[in-house]
């Protein structure tokens, strides 16, 4: 029981939606307030999804942002599942961007809370890619 009646599903889940995507534009902002080049937004491929690629210097960020009510159930969001459906992505990512595959490849995230700065985590996770 969420408190909400149970035809608001398709509510909550719009607002959920809206707060992903209004997470991802506040995520691109502060990397770029951090210096970063935004080279690509929500990379989407059967099977997997970079939610925004970056580059600094020779560093190409694969960043995964994730936007919850507390910044600690937002760092553990990044499971197994998903590091393997970023991975496919970042694979066919690299096939399209040869240039990338001198860079130094890490796996980001952007941690959003509401009324909060974002939380920058360099190489919060391991990019699978073998």
């Amino acid at each position: 029981m969420s408190g909400e009646p149970e035809g608001d599903e398709s509510g909550r889940r719009r607002r959920a939606f809206v707060f992903g995507l209004r997470a991802e534009a506040a995520a691109a902002i502060y990397l770029r307030l951090k210096g970063y080049r935004i080279l690509a937004r929500r990379f989407a491929i059967r099977g997997g999804e970079i939610d925004i690629v970056a580059l600094r210097g020779d560093t190409v960020a694969f960043v995964e942002v994730k936007g919850r009510e507390d910044f600690e159930t937002a760092a553990g969001a990044i499971g197994a599942v998903k590091r393997r459906r970023v991975a496919r992505a970042v694979r066919v990512w690299l096939t399209r961007n040869p240039w990338a595959m001198a860079a130094t490849l890490r796996g980001d995230a952007v941690y959003v809370r509401r009324w909060r700065l974002p939380r920058h985590a360099p190489d919060a996770y391991r990019l699978e890619l073998d």
